[in-house]
């Protein structure tokens, strides 16, 4: 019974890479994971070898294993979200008004594209020190977010910012991307 429970995991992440494949590739049949090298697991590895690793022998050696694997592995490249960008240092951080952080150039660079959106936010220079430009910029977006207006980016402020940006920004972009996307027209 031990070697049947050892053989199940093989054989059901084979499945699964050759289910997720045939979202790429519709000559693969769509598979749902059991554990069980039966008819439709046989016909798909066939099928793979036919069209992207000859010969089609039907069986899962060595060689058609790792190429069933890096075929999964790059089509799940291709198709994960891209990974979150963690851009401030997070909770308990504070930047006080004269202090200078590099990875301050980035809100200073936030609040600069907001400018063009935005009246009250000026096109600060995003060179990492938190002067009198930058503060004003915070001091704005505090006062407007509801937040204690003192001048200094923390984690709430930075919040208020990156949804401000998503909002003005990362929108107008998404809205050029559908009306300039496909087509001559």
């Amino acid at each position: 019974m031990e070697h049947n429970a050892q053989m199940v995991r093989p054989v059901w992440g084979l499945q699964y890479m050759l289910s997720r494949l045939a979202e790429k590739h519709p000559f693969l049949p769509r598979l749902t994971p059991d554990g069980v090298f039966g008819e439709k697991t046989l016909e798909a590895v066939m099928l793979f070898q036919r069209e992207l690793l000859r010969p089609v022998t039907g069986v899962v050696d060595r060689r058609t294993w790792d190429e069933i694997s890096r075929a999964w592995s790059r089509l799940e490249r291709e198709q994960a979200a891209p990974r979150a960008l963690r851009a401030f240092p997070g909770e308990g951080c504070q930047v006080a008004p004269g202090q200078e952080r590099e990875f301050m150039a980035l809100p200073q660079l936030m609040f600069r594209l907001l400018s063009y959106y935005l009246d009250g936010v000026s096109p600060d220079l995003p060179d990492g020190r938190h002067g009198t430009a930058s503060e004003q910029n915070v001091r704005w977006l505090q006062e407007r977010a509801g937040l204690p207006v003192t001048g200094v980016m923390d984690q709430a402020t930075w919040d208020a910012l990156a949804r401000l940006y998503e909002l003005f920004v990362v929108k107008d972009l998404e809205q050029l991307e559908q009306k300039y996307s496909g087509g001559w027209g």
